[in-house]
Protein backbone atom coordinates (compact mmCIF):
# COMPACT_ATOMS: atom_id res chain seq x y z
CA UNK A 1 0.00 0.00 0.00
CA UNK A 2 1.41 3.48 -1.10
CA UNK A 3 0.79 6.23 1.21
CA UNK A 4 -0.82 9.47 0.44
CA UNK A 5 2.42 11.22 0.48
CA UNK A 6 3.79 8.77 -2.03
CA UNK A 7 2.36 10.62 -5.19
CA UNK A 8 3.89 14.13 -3.51
CA UNK A 9 7.26 12.89 -3.36
CA UNK A 10 7.21 11.61 -6.75
CA UNK A 11 6.16 14.93 -8.41
CA UNK A 12 9.16 16.60 -6.36
CA UNK A 13 12.02 14.21 -7.59
CA UNK A 14 12.73 16.65 -10.66
CA UNK A 15 13.11 19.49 -7.97
CA UNK A 16 16.50 20.78 -7.56
CA UNK A 17 15.56 20.91 -3.22
CA UNK A 18 16.75 17.94 -1.83
CA UNK A 19 13.95 15.80 -0.52
CA UNK A 20 13.59 15.55 3.20
CA UNK A 21 10.35 12.77 4.85
CA UNK A 22 10.09 13.40 8.71
CA UNK A 23 7.45 11.91 10.95
CA UNK A 24 7.05 10.05 14.64
CA UNK A 25 8.88 6.67 14.25
CA UNK A 26 6.94 3.78 12.86
CA UNK A 27 4.78 5.58 10.95
CA UNK A 28 6.04 4.21 7.49
CA UNK A 29 9.05 6.28 5.96
CA UNK A 30 11.65 3.59 5.41
CA UNK A 31 8.94 1.52 3.20
CA UNK A 32 8.39 5.03 1.59
CA UNK A 33 12.39 5.23 0.80
CA UNK A 34 11.97 1.77 -0.72
CA UNK A 35 8.73 1.84 -2.92
CA UNK A 36 10.16 5.43 -3.99
CA UNK A 37 13.54 3.52 -5.23
CA UNK A 38 11.32 1.04 -7.10
CA UNK A 39 9.68 3.69 -8.56
CA UNK A 40 12.55 6.05 -9.30
CA UNK A 41 14.48 2.77 -11.19
CA UNK A 42 11.22 1.61 -13.21
CA UNK A 43 11.47 4.70 -14.65
CA UNK A 44 14.92 4.43 -15.43
CA UNK A 45 16.45 6.60 -12.91
CA UNK A 46 19.36 5.45 -11.54
CA UNK A 47 18.96 5.15 -7.91
CA UNK A 48 20.83 4.04 -4.72
CA UNK A 49 19.56 3.32 -1.67
CA UNK A 50 21.75 3.80 1.61
CA UNK A 51 20.52 3.02 5.00
CA UNK A 52 22.36 4.58 7.84
CA UNK A 53 21.37 1.63 10.44
CA UNK A 54 24.28 -0.36 8.06
CA UNK A 55 27.76 0.99 10.63
CA UNK A 56 30.07 0.06 8.21
CA UNK A 57 27.63 2.54 5.58
CA UNK A 58 27.87 5.20 8.29
CA UNK A 59 31.19 4.98 9.58
CA UNK A 60 32.46 5.85 5.58
CA UNK A 61 30.22 9.31 5.44
CA UNK A 62 31.18 10.11 8.26
CA UNK A 63 34.74 10.42 7.14
CA UNK A 64 34.11 12.62 4.44
CA UNK A 65 30.30 13.66 2.95
CA UNK A 66 31.90 12.79 -0.58
CA UNK A 67 33.03 9.50 0.09
CA UNK A 68 29.01 8.89 -0.78
CA UNK A 69 30.27 9.51 -4.62
CA UNK A 70 31.41 5.73 -4.17
CA UNK A 71 28.47 4.55 -3.86
CA UNK A 72 27.15 5.74 -7.06
CA UNK A 73 26.92 4.73 -10.63
CA UNK A 74 28.10 6.33 -13.51
CA UNK A 75 25.50 7.94 -15.23
CA UNK A 76 24.88 11.12 -16.98
CA UNK A 77 21.40 11.60 -15.49
CA UNK A 78 21.02 13.05 -12.07
CA UNK A 79 21.51 10.31 -9.39
CA UNK A 80 18.59 9.51 -6.97
CA UNK A 81 20.15 9.21 -3.95
CA UNK A 82 17.63 7.52 -1.05
CA UNK A 83 19.00 8.08 2.58
CA UNK A 84 17.42 6.43 5.72
CA UNK A 85 17.77 7.29 8.72
CA UNK A 86 20.03 10.51 8.43
CA UNK A 87 20.20 11.76 11.62
CA UNK A 88 22.85 8.75 12.48
CA UNK A 89 25.68 10.75 10.63
CA UNK A 90 27.67 12.62 12.89
CA UNK A 91 26.88 16.19 11.12
CA UNK A 92 23.63 15.77 8.46
CA UNK A 93 22.90 19.35 8.37
CA UNK A 94 26.48 19.62 7.17
CA UNK A 95 26.92 16.74 4.49
CA UNK A 96 23.27 18.12 2.71
CA UNK A 97 25.14 21.28 2.70
CA UNK A 98 27.76 19.98 1.05
CA UNK A 99 26.35 17.98 -1.66
CA UNK A 100 24.02 20.32 -2.76
CA UNK A 101 26.28 23.23 -3.05
CA UNK A 102 28.50 21.41 -5.26
CA UNK A 103 27.10 17.78 -6.59
CA UNK A 104 23.29 19.42 -6.77
CA UNK A 105 23.11 19.06 -10.63
CA UNK A 106 24.23 15.62 -10.28
CA UNK A 107 22.81 14.12 -7.16
CA UNK A 108 19.29 14.40 -5.91
CA UNK A 109 18.72 13.27 -2.24
CA UNK A 110 15.66 12.44 -0.91
CA UNK A 111 16.74 11.60 2.89
CA UNK A 112 14.43 10.20 5.85
CA UNK A 113 15.12 11.81 9.52
CA UNK A 114 14.22 11.39 12.51
CA UNK A 115 13.35 13.72 15.72
CA UNK A 116 16.43 14.12 16.39
CA UNK A 117 17.85 15.27 13.10
CA UNK A 118 14.43 17.61 12.45
CA UNK A 119 15.73 19.35 16.32
CA UNK A 120 19.25 20.53 15.38
CA UNK A 121 19.32 24.16 14.67
CA UNK A 122 21.78 23.57 12.24
CA UNK A 123 19.48 21.81 10.23
CA UNK A 124 17.20 24.86 9.34
CA UNK A 125 20.03 27.41 9.22
CA UNK A 126 22.56 25.62 6.54
CA UNK A 127 19.77 24.40 4.48
CA UNK A 128 17.29 27.14 4.14
CA UNK A 129 16.06 27.07 0.61
CA UNK A 130 18.15 23.89 -0.57
CA UNK A 131 15.96 21.38 0.90
CA UNK A 132 11.97 20.64 1.12
CA UNK A 133 10.03 19.20 4.10
CA UNK A 134 7.30 16.48 4.25
CA UNK A 135 5.74 15.57 6.98
CA UNK A 136 4.81 11.74 7.32
CA UNK A 137 1.80 11.26 9.80
CA UNK A 138 0.51 7.94 10.92
CA UNK A 139 -2.43 7.20 8.62
CA UNK A 140 -5.96 8.98 7.41
CA UNK A 141 -8.94 6.73 7.16
CA UNK A 142 -8.49 6.11 3.61
CA UNK A 143 -4.80 5.16 4.10
CA UNK A 144 -6.12 2.86 7.03
CA UNK A 145 -8.82 1.01 4.65
CA UNK A 146 -6.25 0.51 2.08
CA UNK A 147 -4.15 -0.97 4.10
CA UNK A 148 -6.76 -3.04 5.61
CA UNK A 149 -7.52 -4.33 1.85
CA UNK A 150 -11.42 -2.71 2.02
CA UNK A 151 -10.79 -0.91 -1.17
CA UNK A 152 -14.71 -1.69 -1.73
CA UNK A 153 -15.37 0.64 1.52
CA UNK A 154 -13.35 3.16 -0.43
CA UNK A 155 -15.04 2.93 -3.44
CA UNK A 156 -18.08 3.73 -1.39
CA UNK A 157 -16.77 6.14 0.35
CA UNK A 158 -16.22 7.84 -3.28
CA UNK A 159 -19.73 7.37 -4.36
CA UNK A 160 -21.46 8.50 -0.65
CA UNK A 161 -19.43 12.16 -1.42
CA UNK A 162 -19.59 12.71 -4.64
CA UNK A 163 -23.66 12.22 -4.61
CA UNK A 164 -25.79 14.60 -1.68
CA UNK A 165 -28.61 11.92 -2.05
CA UNK A 166 -26.41 8.78 -1.63
CA UNK A 167 -27.58 5.99 0.68
CA UNK A 168 -25.52 3.44 1.60
CA UNK A 169 -26.16 -0.75 2.69
CA UNK A 170 -22.48 -0.37 3.58
CA UNK A 171 -23.19 2.02 6.35
CA UNK A 172 -22.75 -0.37 9.47
CA UNK A 173 -19.40 -1.66 8.38
CA UNK A 174 -17.82 2.24 7.43
CA UNK A 175 -19.08 2.93 11.03
CA UNK A 176 -17.54 0.23 13.04
CA UNK A 177 -14.51 1.02 10.55
CA UNK A 178 -14.48 4.61 11.81
CA UNK A 179 -15.01 3.63 14.88
CA UNK A 180 -11.84 0.97 15.08
CA UNK A 181 -9.85 3.83 13.42
CA UNK A 182 -10.83 6.69 16.22
CA UNK A 183 -9.71 4.08 18.83
CA UNK A 184 -6.56 2.39 17.65
CA UNK A 185 -5.30 5.17 15.43
CA UNK A 186 -3.12 5.14 12.10
CA UNK A 187 -0.09 3.13 13.02
CA UNK A 188 0.40 0.89 10.48
CA UNK A 189 1.69 -1.97 12.49
CA UNK A 190 -1.47 -1.24 14.81
CA UNK A 191 -3.43 -1.29 11.65
CA UNK A 192 -2.55 -4.48 10.05
CA UNK A 193 -3.05 -6.49 13.33
CA UNK A 194 -6.50 -7.96 13.51
CA UNK A 195 -7.14 -9.06 17.61
CA UNK A 196 -7.65 -5.89 19.95
CA UNK A 197 -5.34 -7.15 22.11
CA UNK A 198 -2.29 -7.41 19.70
CA UNK A 199 -3.17 -3.38 18.74
CA UNK A 200 -3.09 -2.28 22.27
CA UNK A 201 0.20 -4.36 22.63
CA UNK A 202 1.33 -2.58 19.40
CA UNK A 203 0.29 0.92 20.83
CA UNK A 204 2.10 0.38 24.40
CA UNK A 205 5.04 -0.92 22.43
CA UNK A 206 5.24 2.51 20.33
CA UNK A 207 4.28 4.26 23.88
CA UNK A 208 7.40 2.70 25.61
CA UNK A 209 10.11 1.61 23.20
CA UNK A 210 10.18 3.84 20.66
CA UNK A 211 9.37 7.31 22.95
CA UNK A 212 11.83 6.21 24.89
CA UNK A 213 14.23 6.64 21.91
CA UNK A 214 13.00 10.31 21.38
CA UNK A 215 13.54 10.67 25.37
CA UNK A 216 17.02 9.79 24.69
CA UNK A 217 18.16 11.54 21.67
CA UNK A 218 16.56 14.41 22.76
CA UNK A 219 18.26 14.72 25.72
CA UNK A 220 15.25 14.71 28.61
CA UNK A 221 16.69 13.83 31.83
CA UNK A 222 13.96 13.36 33.93
CA UNK A 223 12.10 10.41 31.81
CA UNK A 224 9.20 9.99 34.38
CA UNK A 225 8.05 14.10 34.21
CA UNK A 226 8.24 13.80 30.53
CA UNK A 227 5.95 10.61 30.50
CA UNK A 228 3.44 12.27 32.79
CA UNK A 229 3.00 15.28 30.86
CA UNK A 230 2.49 13.10 28.10
CA UNK A 231 -0.48 11.63 29.68
CA UNK A 232 -1.95 14.86 31.21
CA UNK A 233 -1.59 15.88 27.24
CA UNK A 234 -3.61 12.80 26.23
CA UNK A 235 -5.60 13.20 28.93
CA UNK A 236 -6.77 17.06 27.90
CA UNK A 237 -6.57 17.05 24.13
CA UNK A 238 -8.01 20.12 22.95
CA UNK A 239 -7.47 22.32 26.00
CA UNK A 240 -5.76 25.17 26.31
CA UNK A 241 -2.03 24.54 27.64
CA UNK A 242 -0.83 26.23 30.56
CA UNK A 243 2.60 25.80 30.93
CA UNK A 244 2.89 27.64 34.48
CA UNK A 245 -0.05 25.25 35.67
CA UNK A 246 1.79 22.45 33.80
CA UNK A 247 5.16 23.28 36.11
CA UNK A 248 3.61 23.65 39.34
CA UNK A 249 1.59 20.11 39.11
CA UNK A 250 4.56 17.85 37.98
CA UNK A 251 6.98 20.02 39.78
CA UNK A 252 10.18 20.79 37.15
CA UNK A 253 10.79 23.98 36.42
CA UNK A 254 9.15 26.01 33.49
CA UNK A 255 11.59 26.07 30.74
CA UNK A 256 11.86 22.13 31.58
CA UNK A 257 7.67 21.97 30.52
CA UNK A 258 8.98 23.98 27.45
CA UNK A 259 11.45 21.88 26.74
CA UNK A 260 9.27 18.31 26.76
CA UNK A 261 6.79 20.61 24.66
CA UNK A 262 9.02 21.13 21.76
CA UNK A 263 10.64 17.27 22.26
CA UNK A 264 6.92 15.69 21.58
CA UNK A 265 5.76 18.24 18.76
CA UNK A 266 9.31 17.28 16.73
CA UNK A 267 8.96 13.51 17.49
CA UNK A 268 5.50 14.18 16.32
CA UNK A 269 3.37 13.02 19.07
CA UNK A 270 1.67 16.41 19.86
CA UNK A 271 0.31 19.15 18.05
CA UNK A 272 0.44 22.79 19.00
CA UNK A 273 -1.82 25.32 17.80
CA UNK A 274 -2.04 29.20 17.86
CA UNK A 275 -4.83 31.27 18.06
CA UNK A 276 -5.82 33.52 15.27
CA UNK A 277 -7.11 37.41 16.29
CA UNK A 278 -7.47 40.83 14.00
CA UNK A 279 -7.93 42.68 17.58
CA UNK A 280 -4.74 41.60 19.92
CA UNK A 281 -5.71 43.83 22.88
CA UNK A 282 -9.70 42.42 23.12
CA UNK A 283 -9.52 38.59 21.80
CA UNK A 284 -5.65 37.52 22.26
CA UNK A 285 -5.42 34.20 24.57
CA UNK A 286 -1.80 34.00 24.15
CA UNK A 287 -1.86 30.14 25.32
CA UNK A 288 -2.08 27.40 22.79
CA UNK A 289 -4.21 24.43 22.34
CA UNK A 290 -2.28 21.01 22.32
CA UNK A 291 -3.47 17.62 20.32
CA UNK A 292 -2.09 14.16 19.83
CA UNK A 293 -1.37 13.36 16.53
CA UNK A 294 -1.85 10.10 16.77
CA UNK A 295 -5.58 8.91 18.44
CA UNK A 296 -4.66 5.44 19.37
CA UNK A 297 -1.62 6.53 20.91
CA UNK A 298 -4.04 8.71 23.37
CA UNK A 299 -5.81 6.21 24.20
CA UNK A 300 -2.87 4.28 25.44
CA UNK A 301 -2.03 6.84 27.21
CA UNK A 302 -4.84 7.24 29.03
CA UNK A 303 -5.83 3.51 29.34
CA UNK A 304 -9.11 3.97 27.67
CA UNK A 305 -10.59 1.53 24.71
CA UNK A 306 -13.61 1.23 25.48
CA UNK A 307 -15.94 1.45 22.76
CA UNK A 308 -17.47 4.79 21.58
CA UNK A 309 -20.88 4.93 23.20
CA UNK A 310 -19.15 4.12 26.67
CA UNK A 311 -16.43 6.50 26.57
CA UNK A 312 -17.24 9.54 29.19
CA UNK A 313 -14.54 11.51 26.41
CA UNK A 314 -16.06 10.42 23.54
CA UNK A 315 -16.58 14.53 22.68
CA UNK A 316 -12.90 15.23 22.95
CA UNK A 317 -11.41 12.40 21.03
CA UNK A 318 -13.99 13.22 17.95
CA UNK A 319 -12.44 16.85 18.12
CA UNK A 320 -9.08 15.08 17.98
CA UNK A 321 -10.26 13.30 15.31
CA UNK A 322 -11.22 16.08 13.25
CA UNK A 323 -8.08 17.76 14.10
CA UNK A 324 -6.15 15.21 12.13
CA UNK A 325 -8.64 15.01 9.53
CA UNK A 326 -7.42 18.87 8.95
CA UNK A 327 -4.08 18.56 9.65
CA UNK A 328 -4.10 15.40 6.71
CA UNK A 329 -5.91 18.24 4.42
CA UNK A 330 -3.96 21.40 5.27
CA UNK A 331 -1.11 20.62 7.30
CA UNK A 332 -0.67 21.19 11.09
CA UNK A 333 0.57 24.93 10.81
CA UNK A 334 -2.23 26.09 8.64
CA UNK A 335 -4.44 25.37 11.64
CA UNK A 336 -5.89 28.40 14.26
CA UNK A 337 -8.78 28.32 16.73
CA UNK A 338 -10.33 31.36 18.50
CA UNK A 339 -10.81 32.39 21.92
CA UNK A 340 -11.40 35.82 23.53
CA UNK A 341 -10.52 36.40 27.13
CA UNK A 342 -14.18 36.42 27.80
CA UNK A 343 -14.05 32.35 26.89
CA UNK A 344 -16.04 32.63 23.62
CA UNK A 345 -14.20 29.99 21.34
CA UNK A 346 -14.37 28.65 17.76
CA UNK A 347 -12.21 25.18 17.80
CA UNK A 348 -10.98 25.53 14.21
CA UNK A 349 -10.24 28.49 12.05
CA UNK A 350 -8.34 27.78 9.10
CA UNK A 351 -7.62 31.43 7.86
CA UNK A 352 -5.02 30.99 4.31
CA UNK A 353 -7.45 29.92 2.65
CA UNK A 354 -9.39 31.96 -0.61
CA UNK A 355 -12.44 31.42 1.48
CA UNK A 356 -11.24 30.89 4.94
CA UNK A 357 -13.18 28.85 7.04
CA UNK A 358 -13.90 28.32 10.94
CA UNK A 359 -14.99 25.13 12.27
CA UNK A 360 -16.84 24.09 15.47
CA UNK A 361 -16.38 19.90 16.59
CA UNK A 362 -19.37 18.71 18.59
CA UNK A 363 -20.00 14.84 19.14
CA UNK A 364 -24.22 15.36 19.17
CA UNK A 365 -25.96 17.89 16.70
CA UNK A 366 -28.01 18.64 19.97
CA UNK A 367 -25.19 20.11 21.75
CA UNK A 368 -24.53 22.76 19.05
CA UNK A 369 -25.59 26.10 20.31
CA UNK A 370 -25.27 28.82 17.15
CA UNK A 371 -26.05 31.90 19.87
CA UNK A 372 -22.63 30.87 21.67
CA UNK A 373 -20.98 32.05 18.33
CA UNK A 374 -22.62 34.95 18.15
CA UNK A 375 -19.43 37.06 18.78
CA UNK A 376 -17.38 35.27 16.29
CA UNK A 377 -19.97 35.87 13.35
CA UNK A 378 -20.09 39.45 14.72
CA UNK A 379 -16.10 39.82 14.80
CA UNK A 380 -15.53 37.64 11.38
CA UNK A 381 -18.61 38.45 9.05
CA UNK A 382 -16.43 37.13 6.03
CA UNK A 383 -15.73 33.93 7.91
CA UNK A 384 -18.14 31.46 7.45
CA UNK A 385 -18.76 29.08 10.68
CA UNK A 386 -19.44 25.45 9.87
CA UNK A 387 -20.14 21.99 12.42
CA UNK A 388 -18.36 19.05 12.20
CA UNK A 389 -20.49 16.38 14.27
CA UNK A 390 -20.62 12.75 14.87
CA UNK A 391 -24.02 12.11 15.31
CA UNK A 392 -26.43 11.35 14.23
CA UNK A 393 -24.51 9.17 12.14
CA UNK A 394 -25.46 8.29 8.78
CA UNK A 395 -24.09 8.75 4.71
CA UNK A 396 -23.83 13.14 5.60
CA UNK A 397 -21.31 12.10 8.46
CA UNK A 398 -18.14 11.31 5.35
CA UNK A 399 -20.32 13.91 3.39
CA UNK A 400 -19.39 16.45 6.46
CA UNK A 401 -16.06 14.88 6.77
CA UNK A 402 -15.18 15.31 2.99
CA UNK A 403 -16.50 18.95 2.37
CA UNK A 404 -15.79 20.51 5.59
CA UNK A 405 -11.83 19.18 5.35
CA UNK A 406 -12.35 20.70 1.37
CA UNK A 407 -13.63 23.95 2.29
CA UNK A 408 -16.84 23.57 0.54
Amino acid sequence: MKRNLFKQLISHLENKEFTIVTGARQTGKSTLLKQLEVHAKGLKYPAVFLNLENKSVLSYLNESPLNILSYLPTSEKRIIVLIDEIQYLHDPSNFLKLLYDEYVDKIKIVATGSSAFYIDDKFKDSLAGRKKIFNLLTCSFDEYLRLNNRDELITELIRIQSNPNAKSMHLDILRQEWETYMIYGGYPAVITESNKKEKIARLAEIRDSFTRRDVMESGVQNQTAFYNLFRILASQSGNLLNTNELSKSLRIKHETVSHYLETLQKCFHIALIRPYYRNISKELTKMPKSYLLDTGLLCCLTNNFQPLHLRSDKGMLWENSFFRVLCDKYGINEINFWRTTNENEVDFVIPNLDVPQAIEAKFNERLINENKYKKFKENYPDIPLSFAYYEPFDEDFFRRIYYIANGE
